[in-house]
């Protein structure tokens, strides 16, 4: 008795008899679809939308570190610039000699000059160190005498330097061939006109930190007293400050 009231109960919780029932097709898709998707990103600010992913947060604040530091260096090397600024040297003629001018043999002309200047630095904090200076002379935008090399020189601060170049010695050839008559007839008048010419490199110096080199063009115009056949010095008519290009 007990084996066939255990043969007649239903078994897995079907009806006895009938076949157990299957969840259909789609319904098992649905479910191996939930279970295959992957978690979701973890938000930030609790549930709900709004958030971003986390990985992007160590990315934006790279961004406002560098876009940070980028205006920090700005602002320090402005202020850098504008104390340490450099103001152009100043530069001026207080004598001048001749001691040989001679236009007699076109296309050439042979002239010995000598003058004495005054180099100023005008600034407070940076320092001049002049490299490759030469020196010429010039009459109405021809040069009349070879280049002379000048020594490397070093300015303070604040300081004035005397430079005394000696340009020329040798017969110079000039292109226009009525320079020479021109000149000629200034000294026939008394009053000769020239420009003392240096042309070179310079760097700057603020205390450990030194510049690249800059080039400087230096043209000083000059009005002379003088006589053909004079030697010696000269009186200076005109010696305006010199004009600097750097």
């Amino acid at each position: 008795m007990a084996e066939e009231e255990t043969r007649g109960e239903p078994m897995h919780g079907h009806p006895a008899g009938e076949p157990p029932k299957m969840a259909p097709p789609d319904e098992k898709q649905q479910l191996h679809k939930e279970a295959a998707a992957p978690p979701p990103y973890p938000r930030h600010g609790g549930g709900g939308g709004g958030g971003y992913p986390a990985a992007r947060e160590p990315r934006r604040a790279l961004c406002a570190f560098i876009v940070i530091s980028l205006f920090l260096l700005g602002v320090t090397a402005l202020t850098l610039w504008l104390v340490y600024r450099p103001h152009h040297p100043r530069f001026r003629v207080v004598s001048a000699a001749v001691y040989q001018l001679n236009t007699s043999s076109p296309p050439f002309i042979s002239a010995t000059m000598q003058f004495s200047l005054l180099a100023r630095n005008p600034n407070k904090r940076v320092s001049i160190y002049y490299e490759s200076l030469s020196a010429f002379v010039s009459y109405r935008n021809f040069a009349i005498t070879s280049p002379v090399i000048l020594p490397p020189l070093f300015q303070e601060t604040k300081s004035t330097v005397a430079l005394s170049p000696l340009v020329g010695g040798g017969p110079v050839a000039v292109e226009a061939a009525e320079l020479g008559n021109a000149l000629a007839m200034d000294e026939a008048y008394g009053v000769v006109g020239v420009s003392l010419v240096l042309n070179g490199k310079l760097r700057y110096k603020a205390g450990a930190i030194r510049s690249g080199p800059h080039g400087i063009y230096v043209r000083c115009d000059l009005l002379l007293s003088f006589k053909k056949g004079f030697v010696g010095q000269l009186p200076l008519l005109g010696s305006p400050p010199c004009k600097v290009f750097i």
